[in-house]
């Protein structure tokens, strides 16, 4: 039988590390998170800017359950609509 060729990657210098595309990258975490259904949409740094984008959400589907999570303390608080 023959033997399978291993994979290689080639070294990258540093300049092409840091020459990432934008989207490539991960976004900044902020200290809150808003949810929409469950999944995490967007993160604040702020408790009232999270709140009116979520309150925002709610007025346009208001069937979702839209939530703001504090990452530091866990806490997290249902939007109302």
């Amino acid at each position: 039988m023959l033997d399978k060729p291993k994979l290689t990657r080639p070294a990258k210098a540093q300049d092409e590390e840091e020459q990432r595309p934008q989207g490539q990258t991960r976004p900044l975490e902020e200290r809150f998170h808003l949810r929409v259904d469950g999944q995490m949409k967007r993160s604040f740094q702020t408790k009232q800017a999270a709140l009116t984008a979520g309150s925002v959400v709610k007025k346009n589907f208001p069937i979702v359950v839209v939530t703001v999570l504090d990452s530091q303390d866990g806490s997290t608080e249902v939007v109302g609509g």
